[in-house]
């Protein structure tokens, strides 16, 4: 299947309108927008109209009149699971979902279920671990260059899923989180700027802290508050990780010097061309022996990091649909993330005693 894959967006969320949307058209050669389905009248004629697109606010009459390959479920965060549910299982369409698959681990496995028993593809746009600063350390971790990795941490980089994602892409998508140990507060703090509510107010700042216990006796750190994103208070958006030969703290990396002495940096280096008179990411190099990189697939298209990350996403479900082969993420991947921060949760409402994930 080499032709274009014809896509319809299930939702009109700010994504579907400024990410979804445009993406879609700016990779018209692989796929193709065909309508829009939303529950309000208003707000779905509006996005039709806006994009061009035919509009509908019945599922069914959306398929039956588009056609489509595929769905890009775009949704507030509590319907997830139910309309994801819906394009599975009663439209039977392959679907890339949005974080996190379903609030409720009931919906994941349905969903789950459900595009077994269709045989379609699912792939979910966690795309934190695409950006590609983490590809190349992505990259240098399957190397073999920083040996095994010990353990991970995330402060602050994304908020549940998110972060355990990050910290599970450090040691491997394939070992288990057997349990966690997680706590809770609240404090008051300062007066600062809201950059998202653009407001000035003293504000109440919800502290997550969790530990994750893997299977083979590594360990992951997972840090949140709910200033992160948004306030001058907390500045420090970052993840690392400590492996047997070296360690990374966001993008500085080291290793040894070969007398042992001293850490020795890995040079990052970007390569930029220009794509329609905008400087675009062509390849990220680490400058180790051999040199170890990461070609970006959309360089040519002019796409910031969020944006490659996103339309690695798509293309994942596109490509997956095509070759009838597992996305590189898929569903499994995001229900366990979005179990660990259940448990997390569970753990801290019983004073960080340890819950096994389930």
């Amino acid at each position: 299947m080499n032709e274009r894959l014809r896509f319809l967006i299930a939702g009109t969320s700010k994504r579907s309108d400024y990410l979804y949307a445009p993406l879609l058209r700016q990779l018209s050669a692989e796929v193709e927008l065909v309508g829009v389905w939303g529950r309000s009248k208003d707000k779905t004629q509006a996005f039709g109209e806006k994009h061009k697109i035919p509009w509908f606010t019945n599922l069914e009459q959306a398929q039956d009149h588009t056609k489509p390959d595929a769905a890009i479920v775009s949704v507030n965060y509590a319907a997830n699971g139910e309309v994801g549910r819906r394009v599975v299982e009663d439209i039977g369409l392959h679907a890339l979902l949005e974080t996190p698959i379903a609030h409720s681990l009931a919906d994941a496995d349905a969903i789950i279920c459900a595009s077994n028993e269709k045989n379609l593809k699912i792939e979910v746009a966690e795309q934190y671990f695409r950006r590609p600063i983490e590809r190349i350390k992505s990259a240098l971790i399957q190397s073999g260059v920083f040996g095994r990795v010990l353990t991970a941490y995330n402060d602050f980089m994304g908020h549940g899923y998110h972060g355990i994602s990050l910290i599970r892409s450090y040691m491997g998508y394939d070992v288990p989180v057997y349990a966690v140990s997680g706590l809770q507060a609240q404090f008051s703090t300062e007066p600062s700027y809201a950059w998202i509510s653009r407001t000035y107010s003293s504000r109440e700042e919800n502290w997550e802290h969790a530990v994750l216990h893997f299977t083979d006796g590594r360990l992951g750190f997972y840090d949140w508050s709910t200033l992160a994103y948004d306030s001058p208070l907390r500045w420090l958006r970052s993840t690392k990780f400590f492996a047997e030969k070296g360690m990374a703290v966001g993008e500085q990396l080291t290793l040894l010097t070969p007398d042992g002495k001293d850490p020795l940096p890995i040079q990052i280096e970007r390569h930029y061309h220009n794509v329609g008179g905008m400087e675009t990411l062509s390849e990220i190099i680490a400058h180790t022996h051999p040199e170890i990189s990461w070609t970006n697939p959309f360089r040519g298209y002019y796409m910031d990091d969020e944006m490659i990350a996103v339309a690695d996403c798509l293309m994942s479900l596109v490509n997956a649909i095509r070759e009838d082969k597992p996305p590189e993420y898929g569903p499994q991947q995001a229900r366990i993330d979005q179990s660990i921060t259940l448990a997390i949760s569970q753990s801290a409402q019983v004073n960080g005693a340890l819950v096994v994930v389930s």
